[in-house]
């Protein structure tokens, strides 16, 4: 079954990549009414056993999904982790 083009719909992470670059999607803070998630980026470089992180952002949930599914028209594939994420901050 081919995997589905829709972002999921539960706050949790999710990783995309096309065999060069990956995006790690991960929820970092939500209210009642916002979700805010952050978005990695980074280049698959050959003989090398993570990617090249190049950016780190975040953005709305809303703004999470349309980048999803224009990763998603682009090619990009859901695949397992790529690199261990740091732990969450915590709260001050």
């Amino acid at each position: 079954m081919a995997a589905s083009k829709r972002p999921p719909l539960s706050p949790r992470e999710g990783w995309l990549s096309d065999g060069s670059q990956v995006l790690h999607f991960r929820p970092s803070r939500w209210t009642r009414h916002n979700q805010v998630l952050e978005v990695t980026s980074g280049e698959l470089l050959p003989g090398e056993p993570v990617p090249l992180l190049k950016r780190r952002r975040e953005l709305t949930r809303e703004e999470a999904i349309r980048l999803w599914r224009q990763m998603r028209n682009a090619g990009l594939q859901p695949c397992p982790p790529q690199w261990v994420p740091p732990a969450s901050r915590s709260p001050r």
